[in-house]
């Protein structure tokens, strides 16, 4: 795809960013959002669109529809940083976008038209013959907002602020319509592609969750434990997998192994997750509809996601940072083994709720 008339060429490393225990305090920050979707770098030259992800490759096979609002939206010849996200039920839905990288066109086709995409834009890279790389992003900001001012949906251009005390309140509102955190930008830095020159401040929980399986690290069966699987109950008393913790150093993948091993004998016998096992290879549903911890990923359909049961009698605390519908968004972070508590107690009523948020209200946000 030529964009011969553009300062550089694709691909381009994004600017990342670093994780952070709170916001920033004194003043040169920028803050805005931390959007849950997919990083997205458009670059744009007249008729020609091209939307790379974070890992360089292109996007728009996956998102034919926002093709044309590009076109209407953007500059002429420009490259902007943003993401793609998926807005439903007024809020942000990660697992649309997932359903969405499939090898069928049909298939994707059908999604655009049933869950549009939309593109949310927060950096001017580029404009015209300027490359905009190494100006201050306070001044990056100042002609994004000029360049943007009468965008349309579904390209948004990101609320930003430089007041703390409002993003602060973001941090806590924003949750509710399904956003990570906070991002805070040195409003003097220069774009610093491949660096973790920003910060992302994200929500910290902590949860109890029954351990009813493990995989084997990627080094194979026999090895080390390479994650822990999590449960939480229902109010009907169903065991729900929940996500995975995987956050220990080598040494400990080892005495965990050791602590698990009494655990391993006779674990599938009146095991909650029984008939799961027999759905292995064959999708990432049961009848239910919940998802199974010996799923294939929509991800990396080649990555071997097979499990091994434990009885479900260990607890551990997990740090956590966003609960989407029912299973956490990422994974979680080992705190401690909990032996105290019995599993029955580790239920959904202990996670803190967050109070819906309508996304329409932060698309509708300016500076």
């Amino acid at each position: 795809m030529p964009l011969d008339r553009l300062p550089f060429q694709p691909p381009l490393e994004p600017m990342l960013a670093k994780a952070s225990d709170g916001l920033p305090d004194g003043d040169g920050w920028l803050f805005e959002p931390k959007w849950d979707g997919f990083r997205a770098i458009v670059f744009r030259d007249g008729d020609e669109v091209l939307i790379q992800s974070r890992d360089l490759k292109p996007l728009d096979r996956y998102f034919p529809e926002l093709a044309a609002p590009l076109r209407a939206s953007l500059p002429d010849r420009c490259v902007v940083d943003g993401e793609v996200v998926i807005s439903r039920g007024g809020s942000l839905d990660f697992e649309a976008l997932l359903l969405r990288i499939h090898p069928a066109a049909s298939r994707v086709k059908m999604l655009a038209g049933e869950s549009p995409a939309s593109f949310v834009a927060w950096d001017l890279l580029a404009l015209g013959e300027a490359d905009l790389r190494a100006t201050p992003q306070g001044e990056r900001r100042a002609r994004l907002e000029k360049e943007l001012a009468g965008v349309a949906p579904p390209v948004h251009l990101t609320p930003a602020t430089r007041d703390r005390a409002l993003a602060a309140e973001w941090f806590d509102h924003f949750e509710g319509a399904g956003l990570d955190g906070v991002v805070a930008k040195k409003l003097d830095a220069a774009y610093q592609p491949g660096k973790r020159a920003m910060l992302k401040i994200k929500h910290q929980r902590t949860a109890d969750c029954v351990v009813a399986g493990f995989r084997w690290h990627k080094n194979g069966p026999g090895t080390h434990v390479g994650s822990l699987l999590l449960g939480l109950f229902d109010d009907e008393g169903a065991l729900h997998h929940v996500g995975i913790t995987s956050s220990f150093t080598w040494e400990r993948r080892a005495s965990i192994l050791a602590e698990l091993e009494p655990l391993r004998e006779r674990a599938m016998d009146g095991h909650p997750w029984r008939e799961w096992a027999e759905w292995a290879g064959y999708g990432d549903a049961d009848a239910s509809g919940q998802r199974l911890p010996g799923a294939t990923s929509r991800w990396n359909r080649g990555k071997d996601l097979s499990w091994e049961p434990l009885r479900a009698e260990r607890v551990v605390e997990v740090a956590y940072d966003h609960l989407q519908g029912s299973r956490f968004r990422h994974a979680t972070t080992f705190k401690r083994w909990r032996l105290d508590k019995p599993p029955t107690e580790c239920s959904y009523d202990q996670l803190e709720e967050t109070a819906a948020f309508e996304i329409a209200r932060i698309f509708g946000g300016g500076a």
